[in-house]
């Protein structure tokens, strides 16, 4: 009962800096909305933040892997928040840029239909391994694929970093609250029986996010002054939110 009702303020606390991390982006699409114009924004971060977490509700559902309400409930809080940047971002952009977002959309549907289908029609519901549903170990394996990605994603800039010895384009406030969501996550996963799909993936989003914060912390005074430390760029790359 103990491990049950931690695992659960855990859970909220994640929902809630997950939550967070979600609507991050909303003032790149109040620029959107603003300008009349994607510019040069690249919809793709958004499209794969869409395809993760509907893997992750999936996951979450208790046909899959059972209690795990509070993957499925931010998960599809965030979907929605997703879909909606999704929908500015076809409003304001070009033809091409339509024609783009809407490819990648069905396919991802597609993908996303196949693996249901897949996992329902071929593994039965009470098959195990790894002492739980064997539904649940495929569709964590990939679950975790995606979120690792995800986690990953924002390293492409320390590279900038480094060689310009500028943390102009780290978000320290993102960096911060990615680091506390894995590390809330982490703790979820460990809390009464081990959810390692949960563990892997969040465990390494935490551990990036330290490395993240060491080059922050070593870079920062050798920013330029006056450099503008809000993270934006014009092809801005979300950082992880999902489970």
């Amino acid at each position: 009962m103990v491990h049950t009702d931690a695992r659960f303020v855990v859970g909220v606390v994640g929902n809630v800096i997950s939550g967070g991390l979600f609507l991050s982006p909303i003032p790149t699409f109040i620029q959107i909305w603003r300008k009349k114009d994607v510019e040069a924004f690249d919809p793709r971060p958004y499209l794969t933040t869409v395809l993760n977490c509907l893997f992750w509700c999936y996951y979450g559902l208790p046909f899959v892997n059972p209690n795990s309400i509070l993957v499925v409930t931010i998960n599809g809080i965030g979907l929605f928040i997703e879909l909606i940047y999704l929908v500015i971002f076809f409003y304001y952009a070009t033809a091409k840029g339509r024609k783009r977002v809407a490819t990648y959309f069905i396919c991802e549907l597609i993908l996303f239909g196949a693996l249901v289908a897949a996992t329902m029609l071929a593994i039965p519901e009470h098959k195990m391994a790894m002492n739980r549903p064997l539904r649940a170990v495929v569709v964590g394996v990939i679950c975790d694929f995606f979120n690792v990605l995800m986690y990953g994603s924002p390293l492409f800039n320390v590279r900038d970093v480094i060689k310009t010895k500028s943390v102009k384009y780290m978000p320290f406030t993102l960096l911060v609250a990615n680091f506390l969501n894995g590390c809330c996550w982490t703790s979820y996963a460990l809390i009464g029986k081990v959810d390692y799909f949960i563990l892997i993936s969040n465990s390494l989003g935490a551990i990036f996010g330290v490395f993240q914060l060491i080059v922050y912390a070593r870079y920062y005074k050798t920013t330029p002054k006056g450099e503008d430390l809000s993270g934006k760029t014009t092809n801005e790359v979300q950082l992880c939110t999902n489970v």
